[in-house]
């Protein structure tokens, strides 16, 4: 699929089949977000690829904390937690890295897993309302790592509407 046609077909889809993912496809999706670029190329950022009941459920329940109706997280077969990791950009970047580099990097890299997840035919769902403490549990890191995006990545089993954009004239400000 061509770039622009990922870019223009890309949409969040709330309901997942049962079907698990390819390997091969499972590859193709981390190593695209392996190549997402970083703050001083440090990768700030740690991956959860969670499949796990218990981790699943926990994290419905997580995000249920801070919003309602976010069941599906555990319909797709495999779910994928960004964190930032203050500690490796922090050394280079000072208190800029702990609080902004690491979350930047974090958020590129899930970016990067949602348009090669449409590339290769599966749907995403960005989720970034979620209790951090109870993912954290979820997934079993400490607070030395923040949670900063819950994706659930599979096959859709719906076809959302497409969503409305701005106009590109009322969004980009242009100074000459």
């Amino acid at each position: 699929m061509d770039f622009f046609e990922v870019v223009r077909t890309r949409q969040s889809t709330r309901a997942f089949t049962s079907q698990p993912l390819e390997p091969e496809k499972r590859q193709h999706l981390l190593d695209a977000i392996n190549r997402a670029p970083s703050a001083g190329n440090l990768q700030a950022y740690e991956i959860y690829a969670v499949t796990r009941r218990e981790s699943l459920d926990a994290m419905v329940v997580a995000a249920r904390l801070k919003t309602r109706g976010q069941d599906y997280i555990a319909q797709a077969p495999i779910v994928l937690v960004f964190c930032a990791n203050p500690a490796r950009s922090t050394p280079r970047f000072g208190s800029r890295g702990e609080t902004l580099y690491c979350v930047q990097d974090a958020t590129i890299a899930c970016a990067y897993a949602q348009l090669a997840a449409t590339a290769l035919g599966l749907a995403t769902v960005w989720i970034g309302s979620f209790d951090e403490t109870a993912v954290r549990q979820a997934i079993g890191v400490g607070d030395d790592l923040r949670p900063v995006v819950i994706l659930p990545v599979g096959y859709a089993a719906e076809t959302p509407d497409k969503s409305v954009r701005r106009p590109v004239a009322d969004l980009v400000h242009r100074v000459e």
